[in-house]
C-alpha cells in the first residue's frame, strides 16, 4: 500500500501532512501523488492543496522532491518546506520553527536527538541544486551535506521518526 494512504489516528498520511504544513501557515501546500494517484485523489480529502503527479515515482521520493520543486517555480515562495507523509510525530510547530528561517538563501531543517530531521527548508535559490542531487530514496540528502544547514532543535514539540514497519504505527505522534 502506498504510505499515503496509510491510516495513522483516523487520518490517511497525506491529509495528516497536509494538515501539518497548512496549520503551520503554509502556502501553497502542494502535495506530489505517485504510486495508486488516483485512489489517493478518491479516498484521501485533499483539502485546500494542490497536487501535481509524478510520474517518475518507482524511482523514489527524489523524484517527488524533483516534481516538487518544480511545480513551486510557478509559484513566488521564497522557500519550500519539505515534510514527507510518513513522518506523523512531526506537527505544526516544528513546522513553525523550521519555517519561520524562510528567505531564497535559507537551508534549514529540524533536528530531533541532535540529528538533522524534517521538515527540511529549502530557499528558492537552493532549489536546482537540490533537484539536481535529488535520487533515489536519498531526497536532498547529499546536496544538504555539502552546505551549511542551520539546525532547528524540535525535539519538545514533535518526534522525528518516520513509519517504515507496522509497529512504527503505534508510536505516539504530536
Amino acid at each position: 500500500m502506498p504510505k499515503a494512504l496509510v491510516d495513522y489516528r483516523g487520518a490517511l498520511f497525506v491529509d495528516r501532512a497536509a494538515k501539518v504544513l497548512a496549520d503551520a501557515g503554509c502556502a501553497p501546500v502542494l502535495v506530489v501523488l505517485g504510486a495508486a494517484a488516483d485512489e489517493v485523489r478518491e479516498r484521501a480529502e485533499l483539502a485546500g492543496v494542490t497536487t501535481v503527479l509524478n510520474p517518475d515515482w518507482p524511482s523514489g521520493m527524489g523524484s517527488s522532491l524533483r516534481t516538487a520543486l518544480e511545480a513551486l517555480r510557478e509559484s513566488d515562495a521564497p522557500s519550500a518546506v519539505i515534510l514527507p507523509v510518513d513522518m506523523p510525530g512531526i506537527g505544526p510547530e516544528a513546522v513553525r520553527r523550521v519555517a519561520a528561517l524562510s528567505s531564497p538563501d535559507a537551508l534549514a531543517a529540524a533536528s530531533h536527538g541532535g540529528r538533522r530531521s524534517h521538515p527540511v527548508l529549502l530557499g528558492r535559490n537552493h532549489w536546482t541544486g537540490a533537484a539536481a542531487s535529488a535520487r533515489g530514496d536519498a531526497g536532498a540528502r547529499d546536496y544538504l551535506k555539502q552546505r551549511a544547514v542551520t539546525m532547528v532543535s524540535c525535539d519538545d514539540v514533535s518526534d522525528g521518526f518516520d513509519v517504515d514497519r507496522l509497529e512504527d504505527l503505534d508510536r505516539p505522534a504530536t
